[in-house]
């Protein structure tokens, strides 16, 4: 398993209980409370999100060349917004960052 890049964003628990006690959500996983992803899964949120990424760097980049790409800001919110809309599996953060990669890839880091 190959190290996930530092920019990636890693996941804190936004979840509360409430009462007087101070509480968190954790998982037990083989006998130890784990509060957040695990490196595994925390590497393979990383490897769908760069899949991602990957896919569409390609598909700007056919664009592109095609010529069919006049506004690259303007292509890149409507192809955020379609991310955003399909119903993937990526929290807000992880479309940033898969949205920035996608932009470094198709060598449109403007």
């Amino acid at each position: 398993m190959s190290k996930v890049p530092e920019d990636f964003p890693r996941f804190t628990p936004a979840a509360t209980i409430p009462g007087a006690q101070l509480k968190f959500i954790a998982r037990k996983i083989d006998g130890r409370f784990v509060v957040g992803l695990t490196e595994e899964e925390l590497y393979e949120r990383w490897e769908y999100c760069e899949d991602l990424a990957q896919q569409l760097a390609a598909r700007t980049q056919r664009k592109k060349a095609a010529g069919l790409i006049s506004d690259f800001e303007v292509f890149y919110k409507e192809t955020e917004q379609r991310v955003r809309g399909q119903g993937w599996d990526v929290t807000n953060d992880e479309v940033i960052w898969l949205m920035n990669r996608m932009r470094i890839l198709a060598g449109s880091s403007q």
